[in-house]
């Protein structure tokens, strides 16, 4: 699988991710290892978590496979705080929940350290320079390697990196998370702009538009899909309206003149945009991400790519 180097920096992701946000409830223990390993022999070594997934469980799995199946090395961690969804508040940016929150998150991986640490949301309630100061203790108490933010706009990542940039030897923002798909074009307004200004690769969270993409939802949907379950229902729903449907009409026909899967055409597309280093794809089950990693040679003809802009664009 192609390397690429995030934005500006020495780290080296495989151009694929993989997500853990099912792994712990979705998708169990057994089938999350064989994913992993999968995904490992496929070439790929950039896997994402984060503190809150399934509770910690996602970590503590991912953990117990580092310890047990997969060796560290091989792989780029990366993980995420400031979400706290059985909080006082809905997210928390301190300084003092951080640390915190980093140590746990170590302790549930059974690791010294993380290759990537995320500031998971923007906390608006917290000084930006508090949040930044604890970010650099994390990194330079060797927690963590790299700096990433997550779901910031453009202008909340301008704002972190030059803070970041403005005192000598302060950690730089080297990665923004982001939804972006041929269904969540919006960070191609501020942040990709942004990110390509301060030198952050961005990372694409679920290119394939919550799963929409891959067309099995066309008819309805399916009763073992994400939009059937009651804690995924609300986050698919958004992408069931019409203009989704043209949108996943047009990548049918692109893949219906390739020869390829709907899949395919839908991860290429966000996969190859300028300033993308990795797509990160959350598979429930092994056969999903098999046919993920099936689309790793498939390179869109610019006149597809340009009907998939045109048919999807936010104008």
């Amino acid at each position: 699988m192609e390397q690429r180097y995030v934005g500006r920096s020495g780290l080296s992701v495989s151009r694929l991710g993989l997500g853990t946000m099912t792994w712990g409830r979705d998708t169990d223990a057994d089938d999350a290892a064989v994913q992993l390993r999968t995904f490992l022999d496929a070439g790929g070594n950039l896997v994402d978590t984060a503190d809150v997934y399934t509770g910690g469980d996602a970590e503590r799995l991912l953990g117990r496979m580092l310890r047990d199946a997969v060796p560290r090395s091989e792989l780029v961690i990366s993980t995420k705080a400031v979400v706290t969804p059985t909080g006082r508040r809905p997210r928390d940016a301190s300084r003092r929940h951080l640390i915190a929150a980093c140590d746990a998150s170590l302790n549930r991986l059974g690791l010294d350290y993380v290759d990537l640490w995320q500031l998971h949301t923007f906390d608006p309630e917290v000084p930006l320079e508090e949040t930044l100061a604890a970010l650099d203790a994390i990194v330079t108490s060797g927690r963590a390697v790299y700096a990433g933010v997550c779901d910031y706009s453009g202008w909340q990542l301008a704002a972190a990196a030059v803070a970041q940039r403005a005192v000598p030897g302060r950690i730089p923002i080297t990665s923004a998370q982001a939804e972006y798909s041929l269904l969540a074009r919006e960070p191609e307004r501020e942040l990709l702009p942004a990110a390509e200004h301060v030198g952050a690769g961005v990372l694409a969270w679920s290119p394939l538009g919550r799963g929409v993409l891959t067309g099995k939802y066309r008819t309805g949907i399916p009763s073992d899909s994400r939009a059937a379950t009651p804690h995924f229902s609300d986050f698919v729903r958004p992408y069931l309206d019409e203009r989704s449907r043209s949108v996943v009409e047009s990548v049918m026909t692109a893949a219906d003149g390739l020869g390829v899967s709907p899949l395919a055409v839908a991860l290429s597309w966000v996969r190859d945009q300028p300033g993308v280093a990795s797509a990160i794809v959350g598979a429930r089950t092994t056969g999903q991400l098999k046919a993920v990693l099936l689309a790793e040679d498939v390179i869109l003809p610019r006149e597809i790519r340009e009907a998939l802009d045109d048919v999807s664009s936010l104008d």
